[in-house]
C-alpha cells in the first residue's frame, strides 16, 4: 500500500503524498513537540517537514525507508528552528518550593531530556519514542553503529543521574 502511494507521489500525485504523509503526521508532531517544547513551533516543524519532503519525494530511492527518511527531514527542520531561537538563560533555584509537588511523569521526563545534548536527544527519541533499532538510528543520524550505542548509554547515564537528583529514578529505572 505505502509503496504504491510513494510511487504515485513520486510521479507528482498530490493526493497520494497527502495520504502518505498523514499516516505519520501524529508521530512526527509528537517528536517535533519534544524538540520545540510548544505546540506552535512543533506545528511549524511538521509543516516544514511536509514541505521539504514533498519537494524531495523524487529523491527517495528506497521506498521501505520512507519513515526513516521523513524522520531525518523532521530532525533537520527541528535543528533549523532551534538555531534561529534566541538562547534564554535558565532560572536555577530562584523560586525554590519548600514542599515537593507531584508532577506528571511525562512532563518530568521531558524536562529532564532538556539536559541532553542534541545528539543524545536524537538517539533517545529514536530508540524509545520511535522504537528504532541501533542500525536504523545509525542510518538516520549518519553515525557509526558503535558511536550510536555509546551515545545512547551516555545519555541514559545522564538521565539516570538527573532523575536520581530529582528523587524519581526508582520509579523509572526499576530493577
Amino acid at each position: 500500500m505505502n509503496e504504491q502511494l510513494i510511487r504515485q507521489a513520486q510521479r507528482g500525485e498530490d493526493a497520494a503524498y497527502i495520504a502518505l504523509f498523514q499516516q505519520y503526521e501524529q508521530e512526527l508532531y509528537a517528536m517535533a513537540y519534544v524538540y520545540a517544547k510548544n505546540q506552535d513551533d512543533a506545528l511549524d516543524i511538521v509543516q516544514e517537514c511536509a514541505y521539504r519532503s514533498y519537494k524531495a519525494i523524487q529523491k527517495l530511492r528506497e521506498v521501505s525507508y520512507f519513515k526513516t527518511w521523513l524522520i531525518r527531514i523532521l530532525i533537520n527542520c527541528a535543528h533549523d528552528l532551534l538555531k534561529k531561537r534566541p538562547h534564554y538563560e535558565e532560572l536555577h533555584d530562584t523560586y525554590a518550593i519548600e514542599e515537593p509537588i507531584e508532577l506528571d511523569m511525562h512532563f518530568t521526563l521531558q524536562s529532564v531530556m532538556e539536559h541532553l545534548s542534541m545528539e543524545e536527544k536524537h538517539v533517545v527519541l529514536l530508540k524509545y519514542y520511535e522504537d528504532f533499532t541501533f542500525e536504523q538510528i545509525a542510518d538516520v543520524l549518519q553515525l557509526k553503529l558503535g558511536t550510536t550505542k555509546t551515545i545512547l548509554y551516555r545519555a541514559l547515564k545522564k538521565l539516570k543521574a538527573k532523575l536520581e537528583k530529582e528523587g524519581i529514578a526508582d520509579e523509572i529505572f526499576k530493577g
